[in-house]
């Protein structure tokens, strides 16, 4: 099975002619991955940082068993269902109280090409068809279809031989001020440029809120946040927000956006949404939003076939519950003290040019890039998962990891560090 996985199937961002090793698991239960040769692996990574209930949960398994005996999907194109109605009301609780309606969808990418459908539908719909463009930041990253390619950072981005076929969008600088500092003189200034001499043809921004996730895992200050939504009021320019990574806590907050204060007009969710059981997102909106696209006789013009699937929000549902009845601030609290502790013996060691943590992300960035291939070898070996990337070796280990576990991954980060 290995050999014909290696042949013939492809997986993420790697050759599927030369592709990097692929370990088979065999079965997951709390922090620990089981491969099939019997090895066990504490994972760091969260399956891309949705398990953050860890694998295996039995609260997560009874709603799926019990969904399964009801149904499993039906289409929600003149059909509707308690589990997709439940999770909306969970989800409009628990997010700003502006946003009040909710398009589900089946996939984080997809839930971002929605808000820029529905930033632009909006404007259409309102008489100012030249309002088209997205103006975000560079370093930043939204997905991989081509939408959300389009707003990803055209140069150091995953997506750049994609240029001249993506549409072409407006890029502020990355923001500078770290996370945690008031905001430095001139971090704004070609922001604000931008606004001035395109806000006309400026649809929305679109941001990941502090921390800038696959683009580089930086973090930034939440006053440039707090400007960008005052930009945005005074440009009449709308707000779209990307929560995929950062929502249900893994920053320390519930939402990210919450340490500006600021509210969206537009918020993408996905990831840990089911505790990474399914595949499901949502976009959000507010009532300007909703009155803008249904102008005119207007409805958004997207309808995934898994949209609003009845077992994916079952689990949504209880992975919300569970996490929202549990210390959860307490927990990542925990995990942010021991990052900042154990990988802040890194800053030192040669080859390390910055080492950043906030909530339940730690970040210890390289001066060169990573081979990936020998240094996920090393981390297995040592019974761990790390995914680096490029210059980054980061942990995002499930919320319910022990201090004990923790420890294993950090120290482990040390052999990404050994240079032969």
């Amino acid at each position: 099975m290995k050999a014909f996985d290696r042949k013939h199937i492809w997986h993420p961002y790697t050759s599927i002619t030369d592709p990097l090793p692929a370990y088979p698991v065999a079965r997951a239960e709390g922090v620990r991955l089981q491969l099939e040769d019997g090895r066990e692996l504490i994972d760091g990574m969260s399956s891309w940082w949705c398990a953050i209930h860890g694998y295996n949960h039995p609260v997560l398994n009874d709603a799926a068993r019990s969904q399964l005996e009801q149904m499993a999907h039906v289409m929600f194109g003149g059909l509707t269902h308690e589990p997709a109605i439940r999770l909306a009301e969970r989800l409009i609780e628990i997010t700003p109280e502006s946003l009040r309606y909710i398009f589900f969808s089946d996939s984080g990418s997809v839930s971002v090409e929605i808000a820029l459908k529905m930033a632009v539908q909006y404007w259409h719909n309102l008489g100012k068809p030249a309002k088209r463009c997205m103006l975000t930041v560079r370093g930043g990253y939204h997905g991989d279809t081509f939408g959300a390619m389009s707003v990803c950072d055209p140069v150091t981005g995953m997506h750049s031989l994609f240029g001249g076929i993506v549409q072409e969008q407006l890029f502020a600088p990355r923001p500078e001020t770290p996370f945690g500092e008031a905001l430095r003189d001139g971090d704004t200034d070609e922001l604000q440029v931008l606004f001035e001499e395109n806000h006309a043809q400026i649809a929305a921004v679109i941001l990941e809120p502090v921390v800038q996730g696959a683009g580089g895992m930086w973090f930034y200050s939440a006053d440039y946040l707090r400007t960008v939504a005052r930009l945005c009021k005074e440009y009449d320019v709308l707000l779209i927000l990307d929560e995929i990574a950062t929502g249900f806590g893994r920053a320390g907050k519930l939402f990210a956006a919450e340490y500006a204060d600021i509210e969206a007009d537009i918020l993408c969710l996905g990831k840990a949404l089911t505790g990474g059981y399914l595949s499901l997102a949502a976009t959000l909106a507010n009532d300007r939003i909703r009155d803008g696209i249904s102008a005119n006789e207007g409805i958004l013009m997207h309808g995934p076939t898994f949209m609003g699937n009845p077992l994916a929000c079952s689990i949504a549902s209880a992975s919300v519950d569970l996490l929202l009845e549990s210390n959860w601030q307490g927990r990542v609290s925990r995990i942010e003290t021991r990052l900042q502790t154990e990988l802040g013996k890194y800053r030192d060691h040669p080859g390390v040019s910055d080492v950043r943590v906030l909530g339940a992300i730690g970040v210890v960035e390289l001066d060169s890039d990573i081979d990936v291939a020998e240094v996920q070898k090393r981390f297995v070996e040592a019974g761990v998962w790390i995914r680096p990337f490029g210059k980054l070796v980061y942990l995002m280990p499930p919320y319910v990891i022990g201090e004990d576990d923790l420890t294993r991954l950090t120290a482990a980060v040390e052999l990404a560090l050994e240079r032969d």
